[in-house]
């Protein structure tokens, strides 16, 4: 049986002009035999299709944003059935680290034969029977705060809405204290102190221009673990501007490192991101590992 390619469009990303391109990849394909095209009507309803299509797909593809393709990634991981990512997101950062053709306007039918590329995931375990994968970002206390800010935030669309949300939550933000082991295919690192802001990229960039990972790989089978350490709020701006240029790295406040995994705990109840997707009152023990080489991406 020849394997079809299906394409999930999720409708409200990018603030809801993503619903534009169901008409645009519907047309594409129209002549295709073997490809569907299917709308994500609500919350969850993406992981319900691409549920489904691991029985007759070879390639499932995200038409939305970093959120959408999240989704799917965690579906699809560690099977033989591709993903495709068709970029309608406000951010779309993993397309920003993935060296591929694709972009906004290309041919939607490239994706029916594309080839694929092995990549790395970051794999979250967390309180209780929680698990859950990322495809390019992981952040806690501050980046997942902006991230629950993003979420609820309608009346702006792009990067500007990154800008509002950082901007936002700064101005009520207390670093949240973490106890931080860091364990490098060299040695192990141990940090407990309150921490500005804690990032893991499996790509380079979220939030549209933030560098927070720059010298991140896709499958190095290693995760970039960014810790900035608690300074005043007043010299956030200048450090905010390092991380557009991914400078921060070098920065004596700031570790940057290369990992295999992390374990960290957290004392009091948290905002977690992963690709955007936001998890609240997070608290307690939290492990997260590089899974390599676990989903194939149409490139």
């Amino acid at each position: 049986m020849i394997k079809k390619t299906t394409f999930i469009i999720n409708p409200a990303a990018d603030k809801g002009r993503a619903a534009l391109k169901m008409v645009d990849v519907e047309r594409a394909v129209a002549g295709a035999l073997h490809a569907s095209v299917y709308r994500s009507d609500y919350s969850g309803h993406t992981s319900v299709i691409a549920g489904k299509a691991l029985f007759d797909s070879r390639a499932v593809v995200a038409c939305g944003g970093d959120g959408t393709a999240h989704e799917i990634a965690n579906v699809l991981a560690y099977t033989d059935v591709r993903l495709g990512i068709l970029p309608s997101g406000s951010a779309n950062d993993f397309m920003k680290s993935f060296d591929h053709r694709f972009a906004c306007d290309y041919p939607v039918e490239a994706y029916l034969d594309a080839d694929s590329v092995p990549v790395d995931l970051g794999r979250v375990n967390g309180e209780g029977e929680f698990q859950r994968y990322f495809l390019n970002s992981f952040g806690l206390g501050l980046t997942g705060r902006i991230a629950g800010k993003v979420r609820n935030t309608k009346w702006l669309k792009g990067e500007l809405v990154y800008l509002n949300a950082l901007l936002g939550v700064l101005s009520g933000y207390t670093p949240p204290k973490m106890h931080i082991k860091l364990i490098t295919p060299e040695s192990t690192i141990e940090i407990s102190e309150p921490i500005f802001a804690f990032s893991i990229g499996n790509g380079r960039i979220e939030g549209g221009k933030f560098h927070i990972a720059p010298e991140a790989e896709l499958n190095d089978g290693l995760l970039d673990v960014c810790i900035l350490k608690s300074v005043p709020k007043v010299q956030f701006i200048a450090y905010a501007l390092k991380y557009t240029r991914g400078t921060q790295i070098f920065d004596s406040q700031v570790i940057y490192s290369k990992v295999r995994a992390v374990e960290l705990e957290l004392f009091e109840p948290e905002t977690m991101h992963m690709d955007g997707e936001v998890f609240e009152d997070v608290c307690g023990k939290i492990s997260i590992e590089n899974a390599p080489s676990c989903l194939n991406v149409l490139c």
